[in-house]
């Protein structure tokens, strides 16, 4: 293995070779792979232990001047893949506080953070995971009484789940629906993401519609390696008060049971969605903040 840590610009990429480490890693995400990370940074280059046995992507952005790593939407995590030594992260972690005055990145969850003069500590962040592999009776068991009650009322509203809609319907219906902080800019970037998924055979859009055939909750699914992640969901007025989500969420899980996958839920740090998640039965796995800010004063407030 070649000790050198290279970081090499967007073009200087080897494609193969980096999705190659990717795929490989014991702690792969699909938002390290080239193409994700093309339709989400855009910008980005990356450090490189030796001949890609390890790397680490660097999400760029430049605000009055200054360059500086920022998360992208639609990556909850990043980092360094495969998992390295403490003291091959250490060299990572230290090439980033070298290079950049302001980080603030979200690393994924094999990752540790260091403890470098610089890099500050914060609390981990919470996923939420739900194994699938056993029977859905046996994952219904871990259902809470609030997640029953809200499936039955769904059920009582003449529901229909449908495990494929369309593309531009799932798209319109998010645009009409969007989530908080995701622009209509933002909404074309995760079109391209859901377009290319569905292109390789790793995405799904399962849909909810009312008794008289109107949409009312959709969400995307992209499946990696062991996990499938539930990614944008969307629900109208009328979803919302027929509990559609719930309902979506029990169809999909009762259609996946048996399968050595788990779903990730992705986060949430807010409560209530982090409730409704444990409502089905997920349980916590965590994942650190880089943030580093070493900015003169006026300009400590960049964020994004």
């Amino acid at each position: 293995m070649s000790s050198i840590l290279k970081y090499l610009k967007h073009k200087e990429l080897d494609y193969p070779s980096w999705d190659r480490c990717i795929s490989n890693a014991g702690n792969s995400r699909v938002y390290g792979l080239s193409w994700y990370l093309d339709r989400t940074a855009v910008n980005w280059d990356a450090l490189v232990w030796g001949d890609y046995e390890y790397v680490m992507p660097v999400t760029l952005r430049r605000k009055f001047g200054i360059k500086y790593l920022y998360q992208p939407l639609f990556c909850q995590q990043l980092g360094i893949f495969p998992e390295p030594p403490s003291n091959i992260a250490e060299l990572f972690y230290s090439e980033i506080l070298k290079r950049f005055r302001f980080t603030n990145i979200l690393l994924n969850s094999a990752n540790q953070l260091p403890n470098i003069n610089g890099i500050k500590k914060f609390s981990p962040r919470s996923n939420f995971l739900l194994n699938l592999a056993r029977d859905y009776p046996s994952i219904k068991d871990g259902y809470t009484k609030n997640t029953l009650r809200n499936i039955k009322n769904s059920g009582r509203s003449g529901l229909n789940y449908v495990p494929g809609i369309s593309l531009n319907e799932y798209i319109e219906f998010l645009g009409e629906n969007l989530p908080v902080g995701v622009s209509k800019n933002d909404l074309d970037k995760f079109r391209s993401i859901v377009a290319y998924c569905r292109y390789k055979s790793i995405g799904e859009l399962p849909g909810a519609y009312t008794a008289e055939n109107r949409l009312c909750a959709a969400a995307f699914f992209c499946r990696w390696k062991e996990r499938i992640i539930y990614l944008n969901p969307a629900s109208d007025n009328e979803g919302k008060k027929f509990s559609a989500m719930f309902y979506l969420l029990d169809s999909f899980i009762s259609a996946n049971a048996g399968q050595n996958i788990t779903l990730d839920f992705e986060g949430s740090m807010v409560p209530g969605v982090a409730r409704f998640y444990k409502g089905f039965g997920a349980e916590a796995e965590f994942y650190y903040p880089l943030k580093i800010n070493r900015l003169p004063v006026p300009f400590r407030w960049i964020r994004r």
